[in-house]
């Protein structure tokens, strides 16, 4: 402290420090960077805000029909075994979605915040770490802001906007599996080095744990995740000299055996038997028609990806914090973030591992809809989130790399140093800002169809409990499509009708009709 009011003083009385590199780059901080991040926290929250709110207004659709009837009527442990035995195999999907329909609607209603908190806090506590490991101070708010940028950047950026954050299901599925691995790779980087053996052994029996409760709760996750864990074993070798012991091999070699085991357990599970049972016949996946075919599906998917450019809020609010933590930090930390032993290749694959990641973990993505759903699997976008997050934090995180890395470049050129900084934290603003600010008009759109839904349900659901009150067997159903999910009738034939049969039982009726 003696020796900043003495720096202080220094300033005061001495003209040329004025012109200084050190007078822009504190000045620039206490003025241009804490508006930014508010403005920034306040527009991206103000989004992610309103996804949660419309929490209040979600109703039935689709497969929440059958997950509420046989929650009820079975139990959560009861719909876990039907999910195994009749289903699809994935017992911690069925068993969380049990949990949630326990309580009636009031679960669906709270999980889209819940989400987003957990995500918030996760986002905050990685970019922390970091940070940190790269000497910086982390400016909280600007963190914060980054974080919500990048969720309002996951739920409203796509095509699928009720099936990301509203639609319980989906969010089970393919929402909060990424959730559960940020919270993972947390609890990894918290024991695998820690000093006590017992902490060591604990984070190790967990990612065990959560790899194989991940592999019967989503399949696209667990093979991005499985992905990435995979490849950081490799660099994670002492031989490599990246890592010095075998902890962060064997912890991610326990991640990756949970993953399997899971898969395992759900792909010979009677359900998954079943269900694979009713796809026509088709040529092996590996077949080179097949390969073709799912090439131009993952091509048809990153047209889509890369058709959205408020995705170029990622990287510009990184850009932004990289920026804000060297000017938050004058003098960064000596020390390196990985050992000094490592060769360059072994650290550039590192800062290069996200890209195989996304890109080969999309391309799974797209092989497992294929095979599940055929020639228009591509289009289920509810599970591109097992690669688009990952996608989103390579961005951010190229991103304050790169402010991290100019920061200091930047403010040491005399004289015109501090505005070129100052200029590249404004652009970098103004473009986080207008993309995210693009993904109004769709939330826009959302917020009305789904108030507009969940007031006619409304007014349906008590006709309809009124009529099986009197002892209605046949009640009449007007259908209330919304996100692009499957409604009573939405197949000719009634008997394939699964949704109005889940409805039936859901109202203990015999069957509906067309209102």
């Amino acid at each position: 402290m003696s020796t900043m009011a003495a720096e202080g003083e220094e300033e005061r009385v001495s003209p040329s420090s004025h012109t200084g590199p050190e007078t822009g780059t504190r000045r620039l901080p206490r003025t241009l960077l804490p508006a930014a991040a508010a403005t920034l926290l306040a527009a991206a929250g103000a989004l992610v805000a309103v996804g949660c709110f419309l929490g209040l207004y979600i109703r039935p659709t689709s497969d929440d029909w059958c997950a509420a009837w046989k929650t009820r009527d079975l139990g959560v442990l009861g719909i876990t075994a039907d999910f195994y035995t009749t289903q699809n195999g994935r017992i911690a999907n069925a068993f969380l979605s049990g949990l949630l329909y326990r309580g009636g609607p009031a679960g669906t209603k709270i999980l889209p915040t819940l989400i987003a908190v957990l995500l918030t806090a996760a986002l905050v506590l990685l970019g922390r770490r970091l940070l940190r490991a790269l000497g910086h101070t982390p400016p909280l708010l600007l963190l914060t802001a980054c974080a919500l940028v990048l969720q309002a950047l996951l739920y409203f950026a796509g095509t699928r906007s009720y099936q990301v954050l509203l639609w319980a299901p989906a969010t089970i599925s393919h929402t909060l599996p990424s959730v559960i691995g940020l919270w993972a790779l947390l609890l990894a980087l918290a024991t695998v080095s820690h000093p006590r053996r017992a902490v060591r052994t604990a984070g190790l029996a967990g990612a065990l744990l959560i790899g194989f409760a991940l592999g019967t709760l989503s399949e696209p996750f667990a093979l991005v995740t499985g992905l990435a864990a995979a490849l950081t074993a490799v660099l994670c070798l002492p031989r490599l000299r990246l890592a010095t012991t075998w902890r962060p091999f064997t912890w991610c070699l326990l991640w990756c055996t949970g993953l399997v085991c899971g898969l395992a357990v759900l792909y010979t599970s009677p359900g998954a038997r079943w269900r694979r049972a009713q796809q026509p016949e088709k040529e092996p996946l590996l077949s080179t028609a097949e390969l073709r075919a799912t090439y131009e599906d993952w091509l048809h998917m990153w047209d889509t990806v890369t058709g959205q450019w408020a995705y170029l809020a990622a990287p510009a609010a990184g850009l932004l914090l990289g920026l804000a933590a060297t000017l938050r930090t004058p003098r960064p930390s000596p020390s390196p973030p990985l050992p000094a032993s490592a060769p360059r290749w072994t650290r550039a694959a590192l800062l290069l591992l996200p890209l195989p990641v996304v890109v080969l973990g999309s391309f799974a993505v797209a092989a497992g809809l294929r095979s599940g759903y055929g020639p228009t699997g591509w289009t289920y976008a509810r599970t591109w989130t097992s690669y688009l997050l990952p996608m989103e934090l390579a961005l951010c995180g190229y991103g304050a790399l790169l402010g991290a890395w100019a920061g200091p470049r930047l403010a040491a050129r005399r004289p015109a140093g501090p505005g070129t900084l100052a200029a590249c934290a404004t652009a970098a603003f103004c473009l986080t800002l207008a993309s995210t600010a693009s993904l109004v008009p769709g939330l826009q759109q959302l917020t009305t169809t789904t108030v507009a839904r969940s007031i006619a349900w409304d007014a349906q659901n008590a006709r309809i409990r009124a009529e099986a009150a009197q002892g209605a067997t046949s009640v009449g159903y007007r259908p209330l499509p919304i996100g692009s999910l499957a409604e009573p009738f939405f197949t000719a034939d009634y008997n394939r009708d699964w949704v109005a049969a889940c409805m039936s039982r859901w109202y203990g009726v015999d069957r509906i009709h067309r209102r």
